[in-house]
């Protein structure tokens, strides 16, 4: 081949091949991986946000849903199954179901929706370089549990003891219930644990905490208690218990006072992650980012149920009261 024919023809690849990649990249159907410890939570969020990327659910997206209903033993098998069916991202809700992940796989890009503590559980190496496999969004903020306590300590003022229900099978729970017992302790107020492993501890937990008479109640947020929210709530409600909930959901269904991350925003920003990835970027290259948007959320027709008065000052700051 003559020099000049050469340099023409690596002049054509060089322009048709890239455009062809590109439509070859148009035309594919990628396929998504959703899982989470606990039921549904959030899934039309990421399905809206991902369409208003362009990533049409039957057009060039097609997912994979599944759900381990709080049995935890499941979730390596349902990871095993969006493996097998070769998907191209697995978002994983919370932090139990990144971890299966992570350990089921080190080359399917995992995107964290809601994971509790990325860095403490082991599934980045850094939040600015996660490095491996896995990115996405912590749920973790290092003031909420303190402040949380603060709120409650606004309604009740002369609060001496308080429980805190928590998922002992969720690292994310175990290191927001120590910094609550730190945030008490600096406060000289006494804290009783109620620990759960599954929905069927949590009648026994919630009747030890009257047994041991508990003044009010701190609700850690995770699949299992999230799931089981109006259960929650509603013993809160018939018990008398003033109680503390890290999402606004469960003020939604009854509770008195909700403090934490959005969880809709959190999963509308993963699908930005999703987005980047499937066109090309590494999760590696992708920084672990926190969450921005919190919410205070005052439930008054709970409040006047229990005979409480919330000051104006506290309803003032709150983003929402429900009347």
């Amino acid at each position: 081949m003559r020099r000049r024919d050469f340099i023409g023809l690596a002049a054509w690849a060089a322009v048709v091949c890239p455009l062809a990649v590109k439509a070859q990249q148009a035309n594919k159907v990628y396929r998504i991986g959703t899982i989470s410890a606990g039921v549904r939570l959030n899934s039309g969020e990421l399905q809206h946000s991902l369409s208003e990327l362009g990533w049409i659910e039957g057009k060039n997206l097609i997912y994979e849903r599944r759900y381990a209903e709080n049995r935890l033993q499941r979730l390596p098998d349902l990871v095993a199954e969006l493996i097998s069916l070769n998907v191209d991202v697995i978002v994983a809700t919370g932090t139990l179901a990144p971890i299966a992940a992570k350990r089921a796989t080190s080359t399917i890009p995992i995107v964290m929706t809601t994971a509790g503590d990325p860095l403490g559980s082991g599934l980045v190496a850094s939040l600015a370089r996660p490095g491996g496999n896995v990115t996405g969004l912590s749920l973790m903020s290092p003031e909420l549990a303190g402040k949380r306590l603060e709120l409650l300590k606004e309604v009740v003022p002369g609060l001496t003891r308080f429980a805190v229900l928590w998922n002992a099978a969720n690292p994310y729970s175990a290191n927001v219930f120590d910094q609550t017992k730190l945030a008490a302790e600096k406060l000289g107020i006494e804290v009783q644990s109620l620990e759960i492993r599954s929905s069927d501890d949590l009648d026994g937990a919630l009747e030890d905490a009257l047994r041991q008479n508990a003044a009010a109640l701190i609700i850690i947020e995770d699949p299992l208690t999230y799931d089981n929210r109006q259960q929650i709530v509603t013993f809160a409600a018939k018990s008398k218990l003033p109680a503390i909930y890290g999402v606004r959901e469960f003020a939604d269904a009854g509770g008195l006072l909700a403090y934490g991350a959005n969880l809709a925003d959190l999963t509308r920003r993963a699908a930005g992650y999703v987005d980047k990835i499937l066109k090309g970027t590494k999760p590696s290259d992708l920084p672990v980012e926190q969450p921005t948007k919190f919410e205070f959320v005052i439930n008054l027709k709970t409040a006047k149920s229990l005979e409480l008065s919330i000051p104006p000052a506290l309803l003032a700051r709150a983003d929402e009261v429900i009347e």
